[in-house]
């Protein structure tokens, strides 16, 4: 290799830690979701004399749905930043994830198309339970956005199975 074509190289990859901002980024929009959270739970406790069961219901998926939406950030940030930026030296710490072992861009997308139909389900339960509210439209296009989750979720999986060494060696 010639110098330049050395240096173009060393300069492309060290352009990955212009990322490192925007995991910073999901840190803060994760304390955002924290607080979020804590308004919500305190919305809940103060008002329960006046709660009817079904709206304590919507109110408890609704702090769900925060700690799915927290956990997709988790996995984004930790994940994406040892896939793309820099490997975490975590190998010995108590409390490292297991999924962090067998992390890849695949694996990742799987696991986001995962949480995605969580959160999907959350929202679509909220729905059912409050169905009489609701327009029939809205409810029969919130059902089609959570097919079309599911079968995404599905075609992922498969084709990172597919592509991943573990199914080449079998």
């Amino acid at each position: 290799m010639n110098k330049g074509t050395d240096l173009l190289g060393r300069f492309i990859f060290s352009s990955r830690w212009l990322q490192a901002p925007l995991y910073v980024g999901l840190i803060i929009a994760q304390g955002v979701y924290v607080y979020r959270f804590m308004m919500e739970l305190v919305h809940l406790i103060t008002s329960v004399p006046t709660l009817t069961e079904n709206m304590i219901m919507l109110m408890v998926l609704g702090l769900i749905d925060v700690v799915m939406i927290a956990n997709l950030l988790i996995m984004v940030i930790i994940g994406g930043y040892e896939i793309f930026v820099s490997r975490l030296d975590l190998q010995l710490h108590p409390d490292r994830p297991d999924w962090l072992k067998h992390v890849s861009a695949g694996s990742i997308k799987v696991k986001v198309a995962m949480a995605l139909i969580g959160i999907s389900s959350i929202h679509l339960l909220k729905t059912f339970i409050n169905a009489e509210q609701i327009p029939e439209e809205t409810i029969m296009w919130q059902v089609i956005i959570h097919v079309t989750f599911l079968i995404s979720a599905v075609a992922l999986a498969y084709t990172d199975r597919l592509i991943s060494p573990a199914h080449e060696a079998k």
